[in-house]
């Protein structure tokens, strides 16, 4: 005998309730629990939160301009699906966005008020890697570099920073293992600190094109290989 699964959302209170929601499903999007290509019935999802379709709608509609939804005439709004090519595209933007922020960070002296910061985020993902919280240690990962590209006070870096975040982190979440020791990689992280603290703009640059290059590889090389096995099987 089955057992029906509950609902996967709770009912919320009615304040600022399409902000809410988008939120919620952002987390259900870049942790795993809604896939790419599945569809987000605002029906279903309005009875599970306890709202009317209205703010489930909004909610929908400011994940399409984050990126993280797609709609289709007369069929709704669906996780959107990302190929390895489009992937590699977020990843050199991101690499375009950082490395100009951790030299402005080092340019503008702005290391040693976040430097604390930067080490207590590397200890958590650290942690996260040896208790294997791929999904956590991927959020703690993003937040040590959004705190880098904030630090830098371009606000322009900071919204394109945060769109392309919440693509890359639910692409990973579909990749059951994005790294062979990401207890190493969490560590590697130390050497963009090391960067940050010698006050060469250059050597930051080059720290970063280092960490997002091995990163970009990784995870892209992975998407490739998944669309293979999937090419393979048609």
């Amino acid at each position: 005998m089955t057992t029906k699964p509950g609902p996967l959302f709770q009912p919320l209170a009615r304040d600022a309730l399409s902000q809410q929601i988008a939120k919620m499903l952002t987390d259900a999007i870049v942790s795993g629990k809604l896939k790419p290509g599945a569809r987000v019935a605002e029906s279903v999802i309005a009875k599970e939160f306890g709202v009317s379709r209205a703010p489930v709608r909004e909610a929908a509609r400011l994940l399409e301009s984050a990126g993280l939804l797609v709609s289709h005439a007369n069929r709704g709004f669906f996780v959107r699906t990302i190929d390895a090519e489009d992937l590699d595209s977020l990843y050199e933007l991101r690499l375009c966005i950082e490395r100009e922020a951790a030299a402005r960070v080092v340019r503008e002296g702005k290391v040693a008020g976040i430097i604390d910061r930067l080490r207590a985020q590397i200890e958590d993902m650290v942690g996260m890697s040896e208790e294997n919280q791929l999904i956590l240690q991927i959020g703690v990962d993003l937040q040590f570099h959004r705190l880098i590209v904030e630090s830098s006070g371009n606000k322009r870096f900071l919204a394109a920073f945060d769109k392309l975040a919440s693509e890359i982190q639910a692409c990973t979440a579909m990749i059951e293992t994005v790294f062979d020791e990401p207890g190493l990689v969490a560590r590697n992280h130390y050497l963009i600190i090391d960067a940050l603290l010698s006050g060469d703009e250059d050597e930051a640059r080059a720290a970063l094109d280092y960490h997002i290059g091995v990163a970009r590889e990784t995870v892209v090389g992975r998407f490739r290989k998944l669309e293979a096995e999937e090419a393979a099987k048609r």
